[in-house]
């Protein structure tokens, strides 16, 4: 099963502070990445890249990430997305329109999503078919 790794877990593993390396989360990102099983989408590659001061970093980020080729979105996919969001914000919960298309592409695809964002427990509260997966380290 393909996975979709949250921005939130690939900027902990691009991180260049040491303690990082041995973090549950990226030592799963890594393993996931070794098993060809990491689907990146267009969104997180943008919000990876935003706001990136240097440009020889955002150079250096953007060729490391072009070894993940984009998912394409298709219009189901932002069709289920808006229907989350009206969802769930009808029952008072929350998320970025960025969260609800990473959950509506999971979930029309058969991936699941590796995240610390705990807006993801919420949302699955409501959706019941998202998968989440824990770190197995």
């Amino acid at each position: 099963m393909k996975v979709i790794a949250d921005t939130c877990v690939w900027s902990l593993a691009l991180r260049k502070a040491d303690y990082n390396k041995n973090n549950p989360y990226v030592r799963e990102l890594r393993e996931l990445i070794l098993e060809g099983r990491i689907q990146m989408i267009g969104p997180i590659r943008q919000e990876l890249l935003s706001g990136i001061k240097y440009k020889e970093q955002f150079k250096k980020l953007k060729r490391t990430l072009s070894f993940f080729p984009d998912y394409m979105i298709q219009s189901p996919d932002f069709e289920k997305a808006a229907e989350f969001f009206n969802h769930c914000r009808k029952n008072g919960i929350q998320g970025s329109n960025i969260d609800f298309l990473i959950c509506a592409i999971a979930i029309n695809n058969d991936m699941a999503i590796l995240t610390l964002d705990e807006d993801f427990s919420h949302f699955k509260s409501l959706i019941s078919s998202i998968s989440l997966i824990d770190p197995r380290f």
